[in-house]
Parts: C-alpha cells; sequence; structure tokens
C-alpha cells in the first residue's frame, strides 16, 4: 500500500495537531511528515519537536506570493494537507497544487458561525449570542473561500443556557480530538 504524507499546518496552540500526531504515530500507511506554521511562537511548534515532527515557519510572501511552500510540501512527498487550527485562507496556487487533499476543521456547525473572521472565541461567543441549543464540529475539504468546502463529517453537543463562551469552546475542543483524527483516517485511506 502507498504511504500517505500529511503536513499539518497550525497558526496556535496545536492542541489537534498533537492529537492528529498520536493518532498516526505506528500507522501502517499514513505519516504525519511535516508541520508548518505561519506563527513563530505557535506552541504547536514545540508539539511537534517532541515527536521529531519536521517543522517551518512561513510569512506572507513566502506563503501568497511564490510556490515555495508548494515546493516544500513537494520535496517531503507529502500527499494531503491538513489545517488545525490554521487562520490564513489557503491561496488558489495550493489549492490548485493538492486539488480535494486539503481539509480543514471548523469550532461550529457549517454553514452557521462560519467565514472569515469566525475562528476560535469569537466562533463560540457568537453561538452563546445566538442562544444555540447546540453546536459542534464541521470537517470539509477546503476550497478557495472560508468554511465553504464539501462537508465530510459534522459532530454535535449540546449546549446549556448557563454555558459560558469557554464552557462551549470545551465541549467542542472534546469533539475535535475525538473526531478529527478519525475523519482525517478514513478521507486519507479513501483517497489512496
Amino acid at each position: 500500500m502507498r504511504l500517505a504524507r500529511i503536513a499539518i499546518f497550525i497558526s496556535g496552540s496545536g492542541s489537534n495537531a498533537e492529537k492528529i500526531i498520536e493518532h498516526f504515530q505506528n500507522h501502517e500507511s499514513i505519516k504525519v511528515s511535516l508541520l508548518l506554521s505561519n506563527n513563530a511562537e505557535a506552541y504547536g511548534l514545540q508539539r511537534a519537536a517532541r515527536y521529531n515532527i519536521a517543522t517551518l515557519v512561513f510569512n506572507k510572501v513566502q506563503f501568497r506570493e511564490s510556490d515555495e511552500i508548494i515546493s516544500v510540501l513537494r520535496a517531503a512527498g507529502i500527499t494531503h494537507i491538513v489545517l488545525a487550527g490554521f487562520l490564513w485562507l489557503i491561496p488558489q496556487n495550493l489549492i490548485e497544487a493538492f486539488p480535494n487533499r486539503i481539509i480543514n476543521i471548523h469550532p461550529a456547525l457549517l454553514p452557521k458561525f462560519g467565514g472569515k473572521g469566525m475562528y476560535g472565541m469569537r466562533v463560540h461567543e457568537a453561538v452563546k449570542a445566538a442562544e444555540e441549543s447546540e453546536t459542534g464540529i464541521t470537517i470539509h475539504e477546503v476550497n478557495a473561500h472560508y468554511d465553504e468546502g464539501k462537508i465530510l463529517a459534522q459532530h454535535k453537543c449540546g449546549v446549556e443556557k448557563s454555558d459560558s463562551p469557554e464552557q462551549i469552546a470545551a465541549k467542542v475542543q472534546q469533539l475535535e480530538h475525538q473526531y478529527y483524527p478519525q475523519v482525517i483516517e478514513k478521507w486519507v485511506t479513501t483517497s489512496l
């Protein structure tokens, strides 16, 4: 069986990235090969180093105005890209280089609470303000627009009226850690 090589893109703490790395540590056909970040201070870089995963920090020019990142990914033999708390819009050249091979997780039930500027605590504050009775996660393929790609999976959790945005965030993060690695495995396996 062909070996799939995953690159994970992060902007922050990297807790989802770490769960993904752990999930695929001894996998026979899927390997996390690279972790990339647009933030040199991202704690996720330290998490990756603990697992001996190669890391790369890049800037907007490298990402948006050149094929430098694509060259790095190809040199590493990357077959699939996983976004795990990565905040920048993916440029068209990267989407074209990895068609239907880029996946993202969003901390709400899309199409609700998605789009530009809707990330992290902002999403949970919006869920609270809208008095939603449930929220969850959406795992989707990436296209040229924020949070609009083909939905692969959604998982829900209840929201109590008394829940703070931080409590909502904790519930959603549990879903992320539980389901994102599983969905990635299925997605990668069916595309090999």
